[in-house]
């Protein structure tokens, strides 16, 4: 038995949720078999830089944070699932994978 694994990954979390919620309807729709979405831990880029550009004056720092949050779908292979799946409207700047894995 073959499974889609919907990998997504986006630094807003409503773009994220907006696209698991649009997955889970059409799960209901077609009667597919779903888990998830599972949330994967958030990745944390941190940046540290001086304020003051010359490096005279007080040493004050500014910290910057891009925080990557992902979710993890599988679902059942249907056709006609599958196809509606790859017509959803993907919001700019979020990464979609899907694979297909036999479970």
């Amino acid at each position: 038995m073959q499974k889609a694994r919907i990998k997504m990954a986006c630094t807003e979390i409503d773009k994220i949720n907006q696209v698991c919620e649009y997955i889970n309807g059409i799960a209901e729709k077609t009667g597919v078999e779903i888990r998830g979405p599972i949330p994967l831990p958030t990745k944390k880029l941190k940046l540290t830089t001086r304020k003051s550009p010359s490096g005279e004056g007080k040493a004050s720092w500014e910290r910057y944070e891009l925080r990557i949050h992902k979710r993890l779908i599988d679902l059942g292979t249907d056709e006609r699932a599958l196809r509606l799946v790859m017509r959803v409207p993907i919001p700019e700047g979020l990464n979609i994978e899907i694979e297909m894995i036999n479970v």
